[in-house]
């Protein structure tokens, strides 16, 4: 039987956002919303948090530093494939490839040739 290179540690697909990012949510319950900022990067699971997107609600157990608990929502990771890098010239998400530019790697959008920093 063949093993399967799949599991925590192995990620398919190279992450090419970073923190603070603008995104464009391509796929999935929050499709269409956009530009929406990248709070989190999760490389080992080859996820994302983003503001504002799959939003779940958490029940808070009564503690000492809370000592109401309550329920508080809470963004929750999504898979790195359903988000596109949002382009402000042509307002919508965007592929993105690395290149090297002055000696730096720099990401440029496919279509639109926007380098973003």
């Amino acid at each position: 039987m063949r093993k399967l290179n799949r599991g925590p540690n192995k990620r398919m697909t190279r992450i090419r956002l970073k923190e603070g990012d603008k995104v464009a949510i391509i796929a999935g319950a929050d499709k269409g919303k956009g530009p929406a900022e990248v709070i989190e990067v999760l490389e080992s699971i080859g996820a994302v948090r983003v503001k504002g997107v799959n939003e779940r609600t958490k029940h808070l157990k009564r503690t000492q530093e809370n000592p109401q608990g309550g329920v508080e929502t809470r963004e929750m990771p999504i898979a790195v494939s359903n988000v596109a890098l949002w382009s402000p010239k042509l307002e919508r998400g965007v592929r993105v490839r690395v290149e090297e530019r002055d000696g730096k790697k720099v990401r440029v959008g496919v279509p639109c040739g926007t380098v973003f920093e």
